[in-house]
């Protein structure tokens, strides 16, 4: 499968430019309805995975201290610039999802929107998540997902050799990944196209 760290660095940095006309209006509604799920309270520590350019920080509270982490240089300074202009606080950094630069237990909050669908080894991203994850703390999942009760088909399997590569992977499923990372889901709604875009709240078992 042509889906690599290195080629998925490559790719969002020329998407970059044009990946806010694509992604901002279309998800605009299913971050906002996933970020909601969230208990938030004031002073928590918060990492954005596979921030991108920024798109989750309009609906996020400001009295948090928030981290923001990206494959792509491209879309780092892109979310630098958005965190600017909104005269938000984030420490953004070029990183890989999963291999995160943080210590053990450090976060109240974990986001990853758009990211479990992309990287090469979700299960891999989860483990990190849930490694810089307090033991009480949250993961905030929204993504699409193939239907947890079936494995994907063999036509879609064959037509994700292409998606992948060029875009998202559509084969993956939600509760298996979650809960193989040992997550308990708490939460889990349908967010956009019926149950295709789901946004799950879970935290570490």
């Amino acid at each position: 499968m042509f889906n690599t760290t290195a080629w998925n660095r490559i790719r969002y940095g020329l998407y970059a430019p044009v990946y806010d006309l694509v992604a901002e209006r279309a998800f605009r509604e299913a971050r906002r309805r996933a970020v909601e799920q969230v208990d938030w309270r004031p002073g928590m520590r918060v990492l954005l995975v596979g921030a991108g350019t920024g798109l989750d920080l309009p609906w996020l509270p400001r009295d948090i201290e928030l981290h923001a982490g990206d494959l792509s240089p491209a879309m780092v300074r892109r979310l630098a610039r958005r965190a600017e202009g909104l005269g938000r606080d984030v420490q953004a950094e070029v990183m890989d999802a999963e291999r995160l630069d943080y210590p053990d237990d450090h976060f109240d909050v974990v986001v990853m929107h758009l990211i479990l669908a992309v990287m090469p080894d979700p299960a891999q991203g989860l483990a990190e998540a849930r490694r810089v994850l307090q033991g009480n703390g949250q993961l905030c999942v929204m993504d699409k997902f193939q239907a947890d009760a079936r494995p994907a088909s063999l036509p879609r399997r064959g037509l994700n050799a292409l998606t992948s590569a060029i875009a998202t992977d559509i084969t993956r499923q939600a509760r298996p990944l979650l809960e193989g990372a040992g997550f308990v889901i708490e939460q889990d709604t349908p967010v956009m196209m019926g149950t295709l875009f789901r946004a799950l709240l879970a935290r570490p078992a």
